[in-house]
């Protein structure tokens, strides 16, 4: 079972824009091989971090307004967001120790 949560394009403010924690939204696409390897790293963070952060999933696909907004152009690609604010941007797929030290920066 994932870590995740799910959103989508209605319920991105709700999750992501007014978090009281910071979020780390992960865009992905069902097609992207390195999404699907990605996601259980970003589960073990959840995880380990699960009283400092949220960890959301938004499926580009399927959410093209959200995507967009954020420029999504390469995936997967992950933004945390502190205070409703994009703070940091990652993509590719990394190992889980540079995952962790950018978004330990923002905590």
């Amino acid at each position: 079972m994932s870590n995740a949560l799910d959103i989508t394009d209605s319920t991105f403010e709700a999750e992501v824009l007014n978090s009281s924690v910071p979020v780390v939204v992960d865009f992905w696409a069902p097609w992207c091989g390195p999404c699907r390897k990605l996601g259980p790293v970003l589960d073990e963070i959840a995880e380990e971090l699960k009283d400092k952060i949220k960890i959301v999933k938004v499926n580009t696909d399927e959410n093209l307004k959200t995507a967009k907004e954020y420029s999504i152009i390469g995936l997967p690609s992950l933004l945390v967001f502190k205070n409703g604010q994009p703070v940091e941007r990652l993509v590719g797929l990394m190992p889980k120790s540079s995952i962790l030290s950018n978004i330990e920066k923002h905590l």
